[in-house]
Parts: C-alpha cells; sequence; structure tokens
C-alpha cells in the first residue's frame, strides 16, 4: 500500500512538467539571484563608482586642486553643477550627495582657519556617505591639508617664537607635518531632508513600504490563483457557458484584487501609524494616489502570473520566482546601494522600486504631489502594459484549455 501511494504522487508530481522543473529550478535561481544582487559574481574590475555632485563657489587655485583631485579617484565621478539644482537633485534621490565649496575657501586654507565646504547628502543612503565623507576628508587632507597646517604653525612661531633660527623653525614645521597633518580639515554634513517632528524614520519607511510591496504581491498571486482553481473544478466552464464574457471574468477576477490590495495597503499603513507612529496624515492625498497606484501595478501583476500558468502549481512556482525576483532588485528585501551598479539600474523595471521610492518621496523627502506625479504615473503604466499582455494571454493560454 505504501508503494502503491508513493508511486501515485510520483507520478501526480511529475504529470505537471513545468510545474516539477520549476520547483526544482528555483533554489538554482535564488541562489543566482542573490549571488548577483550581492556582488559575488567573479572578480570585481574595480571599486564601484558613486556619482557625486560637485559645487564650487570660490573657484581658486586651491578649489579647483581639490575638484581636479576628486576627478582622478576611481570610485568617483565628479559632475560640476550650481548649488540649487545640484541640492534640488539630492533632495529628490537622483545623487547620493553634493560637496559643496563655499567662498573663502582659499582665504581659509591661507590663513589655516575652518574650511568652509559641506556635504548636503540624501540621509536615505547614509553608510554609502560614510564612506563618501572619509574618502573627501582624504582628498582635503592631501591637496590643502599640510598647507593649512604649515601656514597655522608658521604663524604661531612668528608670534611666540619671533627669533627662531630657521633652520630649526623648518625642522619643527616638517615634524608637525608629518605628525599633525589632519588638524582643521573637517567637512560640515548636513541632510537635504531637515529634521521635523512629523517625518519618519528611514527604518521604519523601508520596513513598511518594502515588506508590504513585497507580501501584497504573494497575496494578490494567490488570490489570482482561484481563478485556475474554478477551471480545475469546472466552475469556470459553466460560467462561460452563460451570457458573461471571458473578458468580463477576466476583469472582474482585477477589480477585485485591486479592492483587496487598497484595502490591505490601508490596514497596513494605519497598523503602522498606531504601532510605530508613521505620519500618515502628512500628506494624505499623495498617500492615497499612491497607494491605488501601487495596488493597480500590484493587482494587474498578479492577474497577469495567473494568465501565464495553466496550474496551481506552475503558479506557484512563477509566482515565486518572479516576486522574490521584483522584490530583490527592488530594494523590498536588499537595499539597492549594496547592489552593484547594473542591479540597481536593473530595479528601475519591478514595481517594487516605484513604491518604495513613492512612498520615500511621501514621507522622507516631503515631495509635492506635483513632483511625485512622474512614479505614480509610472506605476499606472506598469498596471495598464501588464493588464493588456494579461487579456492576450489569458484568451490564448487559459481558455484553450477548457
Amino acid at each position: 500500500m505504501i508503494l502503491t501511494i508513493f508511486k501515485k504522487d510520483i507520478k501526480l508530481f511529475f504529470a505537471d512538467k513545468k510545474g516539477a522543473l520549476l520547483s526544482i529550478a528555483l533554489p538554482i535561481f535564488l541562489i543566482s539571484l542573490f549571488t548577483f544582487a550581492f556582488g559575488g559574481m567573479g572578480k570585481r574590475s574595480g571599486p564601484r563608482i558613486v556619482k557625486l555632485l560637485v559645487v564650487d563657489k570660490d573657484q581658486t587655485k586651491d578649489s579647483k586642486s581639490v575638484f581636479l583631485q576628486l576627478e582622478k579617484l576611481k570610485g568617483i565621478q565628479t559632475i560640476a553643477l550650481e548649488a540649487d539644482k545640484a541640492i534640488d537633485l539630492v533632495k529628490k534621490g537622483k545623487y547620493i550627495a553634493s560637496f559643496i565649496i563655499e567662498k573663502g575657501f582659499q582665504e581659509a586654507v591661507n590663513t589655516g582657519t575652518k574650511l568652509p565646504v559641506e556635504l548636503k547628502y540624501d540621509a536615505t543612503r547614509e553608510i554609502e556617505v560614510g564612506i563618501l565623507k572619509s574618502t573627501l576628508m582624504q582628498n582635503l587632507m592631501s591637496t590643502v591639508g599640510k598647507k593649512m597646517v604649515q601656514t597655522k604653525m608658521q604663524a604661531s612661531m612668528d608670534v611666540n617664537f619671533p627669533e627662531m633660527p630657521q633652520a630649526i623653525r623648518k625642522k619643527a614645521l616638517n615634524l608637525i607635518n608629518r605628525n599633525k597633518q589632519n588638524s582643521g580639515v573637517q567637512i560640515q554634513m548636513t541632510s537635504v531632508v531637515k529634521e521635523k517632528t512629523n517625518k519618519a524614520n528611514i527604518a521604519l519607511i523601508q520596513s513598511v513600504a518594502g515588506t508590504a510591496i513585497m507580501m501584497l504581491l504573494f497575496s494578490i498571486a494567490g488570490i489570482g490563483g482561484g481563478l485556475l482553481e474554478e477551471k480545475e473544478a469546472g466552475t469556470l466552464k459553466r460560467l462561460l457557458y452563460s451570457p458573461v464574457k471571458a473578458i468580463d471574468v477576466l476583469f472582474g477576477k482585477m477589480l477585485a484584487a485591486l479592492l483587496i490590495s487598497i484595502l490591505q495597503l490601508g490596514i497596513m499603513f494605519v497598523f503602522s501609524w498606531l504601532v510605530f507612529g508613521l505620519p500618515i496624515f502628512k500628506d494624505i492625498t499623495s498617500l492615497l494616489l499612491m497607494v491605488i497606484a501601487t495596488a493597480f501595478a500590484v493587482s494587474s501583476f498578479g492577474i497577469f502570473l495567473v494568465s501565464i500558468a495553466k496550474s496551481r502549481q506552475q503558479l506557484q512556482g512563477y509566482s515565486t520566482i518572479i516576486i522574490m525576483l521584483m522584490s530583490a532588485l527592488g530594494g523590498s528585501m536588499i537595499p539597492l546601494f549594496i547592489m552593484p551598479e547594473i542591479m540597481q539600474k536593473i530595479a528601475v523595471f519591478s514595481v517594487n522600486y516605484w513604491g518604495i521610492q513613492g512612498f520615500y518621496d511621501i514621507f522622507w523627502r516631503n515631495l509635492s504631489l506635483v513632483e511625485m506625479l512622474p512614479k505614480i504615473g509610472i506605476l499606472i503604466a506598469i498596471g495598464f502594459v501588464m493588464t493588456v499582455m494579461s487579456v492576450k494571454l489569458f484568451q490564448r493560454n487559459l481558455l484553450k484549455m477548457i
């Protein structure tokens, strides 16, 4: 009896060849995905390139030497811009930071006083900013640091030891340069987003937005799977014999998925507000539009998965692979700054990326509704494309099997 049951289950498992193949391919796929995402594929060809906006308001010999030295660094790509435009781009999350050299830089170097330099950064990428600050400090120390220390100590010796022989003074200055060449070099750090009492914590935004979208994708895929259950039970076949059109069935399922998506996202954000203090009422109009656009893109994606699968087993395999891929690349599972640059560029093709960035715009960057419209528009466009593809695939794949 045991052997008979064993043979039956093995035959059932391999009866759906695509489903069986997906169950075997999934672990291999996940290994490959995380290897690529964490940059562990082969040897690195060089350091990751960080794009840094540079504003030189002083336009003097020493300020230009700092800029030229930055251009020589392999890990940094400098882009010269005006201050207002550079700060606006960082605020919108386009670049990690803007390094600003204020007027009076040359004078500060000549007098050995505090350098008027500032790094305006995106606090959502704090780890990268820390590494960037260290690089900039080394650059300043190598270009103007020694000159500042020497100038400062020269002035001090002129006041306190005016009669000191030049030979001894020169040796003293060289010794000081070797041991204290860091003195006086500091960078003022300023987040482009001002701290406010109604602004959410970065980690809270990431966890709520990233997790909500990823779990919603799985939930909607499961809801869409009900269509396959109806096909297997014969309900769909009986339904199509009635005056109901096939497309009406698909759109009915999609409308239900959309409503459930909006409801689930709403519950998740209300829960985060009640328990963790997420300020969901700071821009309720933008939040509602972002929730609706995200729900539309997610529900359309769920119907798309159902349209390409021919069984529940296939749907489970497809949904796991595709959703894991989108969640990993889009920032739900792995912070984008950890990934190689090529993976960060691919991230823009995922629903997760646009949804997470949109919620960052609301809760962290404090962008206006007009500034958020491009992201909302992209999510709606994704939903529209998925819907059109679902209609064609539904007619071609699912209806042929009835």
